[in-house]
């Protein structure tokens, strides 16, 4: 099975470190959910912009990889592991599955979240 272009193409522009070419990669009217944190539901391009200029401003060496994907009717399934360093070079990393659907243009339209960051804590409790 090859890995759908939309998932090579996000994971090029996260390792771009460009936060428009990440947005690119996502229809105008976007839908992301987070289950785990529903306030940080959202619609739209713009906030995913938003969003990852912040997230690479906090760990400006952000490197992701795809570790897996598979394909179940019309969504994308993919597990992914970004990591690098915050401001203060903590080593950050965050790691899951992300579950999508893209547009006719091939433009991720919605997605569910499960990314976490990854502790030593074994109770995974802050």
């Amino acid at each position: 099975m090859t890995v759908p272009s939309s998932v090579t193409r996000l994971e090029a522009a996260i390792n771009s470190h460009n936060a428009e070419d990440i947005a690119a990669c996502f229809s105008i009217d976007y839908v992301s959910e987070v289950p785990q944190h529903p306030m940080r539901n959202f619609v739209g391009r713009e906030t995913v912009e938003r969003n990852w200029t912040g997230i690479l401003a906090r760990t400006p060496d952000l490197h992701a990889r795809v570790l897996r994907t598979a394909i179940g009717g019309f969504e994308v399934w993919s597990e992914w592991e970004m990591e690098g360093s915050t401001a203060d070079r903590s080593p950050t990393v965050i790691a899951g599955p992300v579950i999508w659907r893209t547009d006719t243009d091939g433009l991720v339209s919605w997605a569910r979240f499960y990314l976490d960051p990854v502790t030593s804590d074994p109770t995974g409790l802050p």
